[in-house]
């Protein structure tokens, strides 16, 4: 993308406010836990060894089916914010969201430092502060509904198939959950006052831990709430069906990724796992990216993935290589292009500021 002479130079990224210690700690007590599911949990529920087996079997064809699978997931992961905000191109939003997964998950405790180059790269596209910052929240609240709905739909998808015997308390307590996010995100949203109400029951439920800790002594929810509501009102009425439509788009291109690699190894002519519980194992096992251990559920949804594919009857080595193609080819790809996609934008950006430099110091010499 080439400067635009014109651009005002984009405003400074907002500083994260990140404690280095707790940022390291958090760092190696995630490599820690990723190491362990690996190197311990994985190999007791799977098996390396027949995965080895299974990927040394696969045809080229079944290579060029996951690579498509990909190529499609990766086009599709950059609608999201131009579904929040139609002033963005499609390479912008690309842009914004790819560099986002690389910084959250290429760097321990990223996530506070993806946020801020977010909103740094949205200002830099001359979007305004306020829409930057109400896009940003958009896409992150929708992809969280999405983690909490897609096991429930695991749940019901395993069910229908009979193989939902251990995991169906996931389907109630998610849709308990996903129920009571919904009913008090949209009585927010309904109008000023209700969203007050709420807001002054959420003090009224923190008193007694602003009597017993003087550090919440002044919290208040209410005023955030208000806020909220008018900051997001207006997005969400006009963009909420795009929002779901991109988050769940995103969703499925990941799991035709598993899908194919699942069929690859066991072989496209022969019997293997039904799109049914392959689609059950990758829903299920979304509720591991609430556990904020390591990034992306990075092992954690690995490993409940290749249990409850290995419970519906795939086989151990299957299971477990279509696990790590899938890992793989959704992960490091994105990686590398949100490295490119930072690149650009960082060399846009420093562009335009130049440009702006250069432009403010020339009236200095003219008199």
């Amino acid at each position: 993308m080439s400067a635009d002479p014109q651009a005002p130079a984009p405003p400074p990224v907002p500083s994260a406010q990140i404690d280095m210690r707790k940022t390291i700690i958090l760092g190696v007590i995630g490599i820690a836990f990723i190491v362990l599911i690996f190197w311990k949990v994985i190999p007791q529920i799977g098996s390396y060894s027949d995965a080895l087996k299974a990927l040394e079997s696969m045809t080229w064809i079944a290579v060029a089916v996951i690579v498509v699978a990909v190529i499609l997931y990766l086009a599709v992961y950059g609608l999201a914010f131009k579904a929040a905000e139609p002033k963005l191109t499609y390479w912008q939003s690309q842009q914004v969201n790819q560099a986002a997964f690389a910084i959250s998950n290429g760097v321990p405790a990223g996530g506070a430092v993806g946020l801020a180059v977010q909103f740094g790269m949205l200002t830099s596209f001359r979007l305004a502060p306020t829409n930057a910052t109400a896009a940003i929240t958009a896409v992150s609240i929708w992809s969280t509904f999405i983690s909490l709905g897609f096991p429930i739909l695991g749940v019901l998808a395993l069910t229908i198939s009979g193989t939902a015997d251990n995991i169906a308390w996931v389907g109630p307590l998610g849709l308990v959950i996903l129920v009571v996010i919904i009913v008090l995100f949209v009585s927010i949203m309904r109008s000023p006052a209700l969203a007050q109400k709420i807001g002054n029951l959420g003090n009224t439920l923190l008193a007694p831990l602003k009597r017993r800790f003087t550090r919440f002594k002044n919290l208040d929810v209410a005023g955030p709430i208000v806020k909220f509501r008018a900051d997001m009102y207006d997005l969400l009425r006009r963009r909420w069906l795009l929002l779901t439509l991109a988050q769940i788009g995103i969703s499925f291109t990941q799991f035709l990724i598993l899908f194919a690699a699942l069929r690859g190894v066991e072989g496209w002519g022969e019997a293997g796992t039904s799109a049914l519980d392959a689609f059950g194992a990758y829903a299920v096992s979304h509720i591991m990216l609430m556990v904020p251990i390591t990034p992306g559920g990075l092992g954690t949804m690995d490993a409940l993935m290749i249990q409850l594919l290995v419970g519906s009857g795939t086989e151990k080595g299957a299971a477990t290589a279509a696990d790590l193609v899938w890992r793989a080819t959704s992960y490091f790809p994105q990686i590398i292009v949100g490295i490119i996609a930072l690149a650009a934008w960082y060399r846009r950006a420093g562009q335009a500021f130049a440009t702006r430099s250069v432009g403010a110091k020339e009236p200095e010499g003219t008199h």
